[in-house]
């Protein structure tokens, strides 16, 4: 496989609140000198506790906010944060991604046709976007016709899946999930999870994952990258990592999963 995003010394830093008048300002990293090479086709699982830089890795992939310090490179072409948002509609057009809440992250005032047709008009994406709409709910697990309907007439699941035919209406190359089954009940993360290897497979699309469900990373990535306090601290392949961990860290984030008792 070709490398399709390329990172190498991606660092965010954030100033902190001043405390004082004088003197020089402070600040907080949200990411430290990280390296990443993401493989076309592969489905790569981001762990990690709250804070450990996660969200922020993905933001500087997606060209979303501004690296202090290293480059990002998507299939060979650099991505440049801080041009004008037009000149990163190259990007958009490569790139979808799904949010932890289905409730906030779809307008109420918006039918699902528009909600789900809006990247292609965003994008100026030609051809028949309404055809596309339907077909792409029907991808999704959805029926065509649900696209004159408003959010608030869907379960949550049903509203992931509307969230998800969103961000794959304009064929994106890469599909990002943050935290995209976490605000599920159990039984509908298992049919969202295997809606996302369905559509993998058949797209061919590249998969970024972040999670804290190790459970899901496990069935669905390829490969695991592990972060804490803004640093990757161990990556490879899933099984590797998660059965063989080489640090510490990962030891106990993976001790910590609750296991149950099956005598009880």
């Amino acid at each position: 496989m070709t490398t399709l995003i390329r990172a190498r010394g991606l660092t965010r830093r954030h100033p902190a609140p001043k405390t004082r008048l004088f003197g020089p300002r402070a600040f907080t990293t949200g990411l430290e000198d990280a390296d990443l090479d993401v493989r076309e086709g592969s489905a790569v699982g981001i762990i990690g506790e709250s804070g450990s830089g996660k969200s922020t890795l993905v933001r500087l992939l997606l060209g979303l906010d501004t690296p202090t310090a290293g480059t990002i490179e998507f299939d060979g072409r650099p991505v440049d944060a801080g041009a004008p948002a037009r000149s990163l509609h190259w990007l958009r057009r490569q790139t979808g991604i799904v949010f932890q809440d289905p409730y906030a992250s779809l307008d109420p005032r918006m039918s699902v046709g528009r909600i789900v047709g809006e990247p292609l008009w965003a994008l100026g994406i030609e051809g028949d976007r309404r055809a596309r709409v339907r077909e792409v709910l029907e991808d999704v697990g959805l029926e065509p016709d649900m696209a004159e309907r408003f959010p608030h007439e869907f379960s949550g699941g049903q509203r992931q899946r509307i969230a998800l035919a969103r961000a794959i209406v304009h064929r994106p190359r890469v599909l990002v999930g943050d935290e995209p089954l976490s605000a599920l009940d159990v039984t509908v993360r298992a049919q969202i999870l295997g809606l996302l290897g369905e559509l993998r497979a058949r797209a061919g699309l590249t998969l970024l994952l972040v999670s804290h469900d190790i459970g899901v990373v496990q069935n669905l990535c390829d490969e695991v990258i592990v972060m804490k306090d803004g640093h990757v601290v161990e990556e490879g392949p899933t099984e590797k990592v998660l059965l063989q961990p080489q640090v510490s860290y990962t030891r106990r984030l993976l001790a910590s999963i609750p296991v149950v008792d099956p005598a009880v």
